[in-house]
């Protein structure tokens, strides 16, 4: 078993990996895209993925081993779920992962797909909620009732937080209405990265990450079949970092966003405190990459990113400041200084 560091409060210490753009060593030379990946683990986890956990605290099976498993655990634990093991939670109540508490299972070892925890049952409303400060979700797949882009009037997520310190890493997330990850008001220094999050595309909604005035850092993450990969509603508090992250062709709508206050309907032209956006490759041309319909009040940033359209038109739609410069498009990958982007 891989050891958990703790504190000696016996939790786990996190953020364990994660560093923001102001805390990177300085590195030398430039790069575009994704191409880089400097986080020393694969895009989308996985195979050769350093950081996977192959037994914990209390092993499960079944719906009923994980609710108990969980309502036992101390800080510090780590509840395992085998490779092979197959969870339905169709019809079954949400379940809470209490603070400090890992769920876990080997995506990625010996060629492990990881084991599943699922619901087929459309009147799902979500699979887990963080119970408490650093909660980390690994190795899993995750899979929800909608894979498909119908509109409906159900709403679904798999894995939501209000708390510090979430981490959800080298998971394989997919088939949610409304999002595989949310990250709600007071969810502060997230961290979403090395997952593979794909067909999450319900027309309206569908996203891959979610964020509602929470802030988090996405990384490394294989991207497909979302509607929008990275979205938030902007409200107050809202943030994100986004990079090493890679686009697959794929998608009913535009890749990243951040709402601005007629979204909201709250007389504002607020789009979320911060947005910085760098290092990564969007491949579908046929959906602009980015949307920003308002004005980050602590600013935005786009740069060092490769997009495969050759269209600037097709890049990037904003409102208010946005900086956009240093970014590569086009299999060419033509050098743009400073670009001029639509106003949204």
């Amino acid at each position: 078993m891989k050891t958990i560091e703790r504190s000696s409060s016996g939790g786990v210490m996190l953020p364990r990996t994660a560093l923001w753009e102001d805390e990177l060593p300085a590195t030398e030379g430039e790069t575009f895209g994704a191409e880089d990946n400097p986080t020393g683990n694969p895009i989308g986890g996985g195979p050769d993925y350093s950081d996977i956990l192959v037994a914990g605290d209390h092993t499960v099976t079944s719906y009923d081993e994980l609710e108990a498993a969980l309502s036992a655990s101390r800080a510090g634990d780590v509840v395992f779920v085998p490779a092979d093991v197959q969870i339905d939670m169709s019809r079954r109540s949400e379940l809470i992962i209490p603070g400090d508490v890992t769920l876990a299972s080997s995506r990625g070892s010996e060629g492990s797909e990881g084991g599943l925890i699922f619901s087929d049952a459309l009147d799902t409303p979500g699979l887990f909620r963080a119970g408490g400060d650093c909660v980390r979700i690994t190795g899993l797949r995750v899979r929800g009732p909608f894979d498909d882009r119908d509109r409906v009037d159900r709403s679904s997520n798999g894995i939501e937080t209000t708390h510090f310190g979430t981490e959800i890493d080298n998971c394989e997330i997919w088939a949610f209405s409304v999002a595989a990850t949310r990250f709600n008001t007071g969810a502060s220094r997230g961290y979403v990265h090395h997952n593979y999050i794909h067909h999450n595309q319900r027309g309206g909604l569908g996203y891959g990450v979610g964020i509602n005035g929470g802030s988090v850092l996405i990384e490394a993450n294989l991207f497909d079949w979302c509607r929008h990969h990275i979205a938030s509603s902007g409200a107050p508090g809202s943030g994100y970092e986004a990079r090493y992250n890679v686009c697959l062709e794929h998608a009913n709508g535009h890749l990243f966003d951040m709402h601005g206050g007629r979204d909201r309907g709250d007389a504002t032209d607020i789009a979320g405190d911060w947005m910085n956006i760098h290092h990564n490759t969007f491949k579908a041309e046929e959906v602009r990459s980015l949307v920003i319909r308002g004005v980050s009040s602590q600013g935005a940033k786009i740069h060092h990113n490769w997009f495969y359209s050759p269209e600037p038109s097709n890049i990037v739609r904003v409102s208010g400041a946005t900086r956009v410069y240093r970014n590569v498009l086009g299999q060419t990958r033509e050098l743009l200084e400073d670009m001029e982007v639509a106003n949204e």
